[in-house]
């Protein structure tokens, strides 16, 4: 497709994407539901804090409106939060406006459908064909011309959705919560708070220009050491949409997406809630985990990298948990996308229920790396990581695989980003790999 990927539209603000296309985006979808549905469409809109966020908004919606269908704002939410309120809601679509752990340079809009999935690709091109001119929409005229709603009242709703999914008391737990100064920085801490968790905050003031700068999960750091600093029990890192999620223990070491999928398989499939045992990783994740899994019993059904890909198997397949390494996590029975706050409170459940500490394999020798190169590069890209992998083996035994691959990267022009993955497992004699331990909070109470 010419101008969406897997993320959406996404190029630097009035660059790669400007205004006029965010006002075509939604003529087309204001028109095209209200035309196919036979009535006025009902178009849900949320926004994370950038500061291009809020022309965007207002240039869809306007766009929206002109085209006959009422747009209803959710204002700054998590994308989760608008995936679930246009189905609580019983919307047709949602436009969310967000380029997630991207700078704050760049920003992106993502449509889904009214099941809260990504929009068919079949409506996205007909999307495309109409800001190339090649698709002619009227205008509504009269009564006919949508409203605008303030629809403040929807992200409420998500909220008391996240409490209400937690069968459990946080009272005396001390947890961090690093808001990525992004969507969960109006969410996060009223979550935490109703459950009664002695809540600390950092990176929870936007500004419209720190959103990702230095703070969230693809900055970790920061988190680890204001866990440490002030003693807390835990620490939870967001990214600018708060799609995705990674944990910090009370010493300060990071429990990742492939860490994360193994504490809440392990407790699912302790507990007879994981479907058909099985879990759904990508290529990317840790070998570690994959031997971890098989030794619980734990099929694992492997996807190409992203979370679209994820949740197309789950789906498909019927199961309910899948993710990435980078915090990616989906709970099918609960959510339809990634949503880092849910991820947050299914790994406390996790440490909750089970009554014992939890044993992953944390030091698996692991090393994964994202680096933008030019095209011409990959091929010496793809050596250097064969390069290290092969030290990795001789260091740490035979078992093991190496991941490499290119991608286009479309916010950044005629550039890719290689990645690279080396991960282990022990041999006979080889060095044991260091466990990761995750405890469980003896002041949680069952509520």
């Amino acid at each position: 497709m010419k101008y969406f990927g897997t993320d959406g539209f996404r190029g630097v603000a009035n660059e790669g994407l400007n205004v006029e296309h965010a006002f075509l985006i939604g003529r087309f979808v204001g028109w095209y539901y209200g035309a196919r549905l036979g009535r006025k469409a009902r178009i849900l809109i949320g926004k994370d804090t950038r500061r291009s966020s809020y022309m965007f908004e207002a240039a869809i919606t306007s766009g929206i409106v002109a085209s006959g269908a009422d747009a209803y704002t959710l204002h700054v939410v998590p994308t989760p939060g608008l995936c679930y309120e246009v189905v609580d809601g019983d919307f047709d679509c949602g436009a969310m406006i967000t380029a997630s752990h991207n700078p704050y340079q760049d920003n992106g809009i993502k449509l889904v459908n009214s099941s809260g999935y990504k929009m068919d690709e079949e409506v996205l091109e007909l999307v495309e064909q109409y800001i190339d001119g090649e698709i002619d929409v009227p205008l509504a005229t009269g009564d006919a011309i949508g409203c605008t709603v303030d629809y403040i009242e929807g992200r409420n709703r998500y909220i008391g959705h996240l409490i209400a999914s937690a069968n459990f008391s946080l009272q005396g737990v001390r947890v961090g919560l690093d808001c990525a100064n992004g969507a969960a920085s109006s969410v996060a801490k009223p979550v935490f708070d109703a459950l009664g968790a002695d809540v600390y905050v950092v990176n929870n003031a936007p500004s419209g220009f720190n959103i990702n700068v230095n703070c969230g999960s693809t900055h970790i750091q920061e988190l680890q050491n204001y866990v440490v600093r002030n003693h807390l029990d835990v620490g939870f890192a967001y990214d600018g949409d708060a799609d995705r999620c990674l944990a910090v223990d009370e010493n300060g070491h990071v429990v990742d997406g492939d860490l994360i999928l193994y504490v809440c398989g392990r407790y699912l499939h302790k507990y007879g809630r994981l479907a058909k045992d099985t879990v759904v990783p990508t290529v990317m994740s840790n070998y570690g985990l994959f031997k971890a899994f098989e030794e619980l019993g734990i099929h694992c059904e492997t996807t190409a990298v992203g979370d679209r890909f994820v949740y197309a198997c789950m789906r498909e397949h019927g199961y309910t948990l899948g993710g990435e390494q980078s915090g990616h996590i989906i709970f099918g029975e609960l959510e339809t996308t990634g949503d880092g706050i849910m991820t947050s409170l299914r790994l406390m459940e996790a440490a909750h229920r089970q009554g014992c500490g939890h044993e992953c394999p944390g030091g698996v020798g692991s090393l994964a790396e994202g680096r933008r190169v030019p095209g011409w590069q990959r091929p010496r890209a793809r050596a250097c990581v064969g390069h290290r992998a092969a030290g990795a083996r001789a260091r740490r035994g035979a078992g093991g695989r190496t991941v490499s691959r290119g991608q286009p990267h479309r916010a950044r022009g005629p550039q890719a980003l290689h990645r690279g993955a080396i991960s282990n497992w022990p041999t006979a004699g080889a060095r044991p790999w260091p466990f990761f331990r995750i405890q469980p909070f003896p002041r949680m109470q069952r509520s």
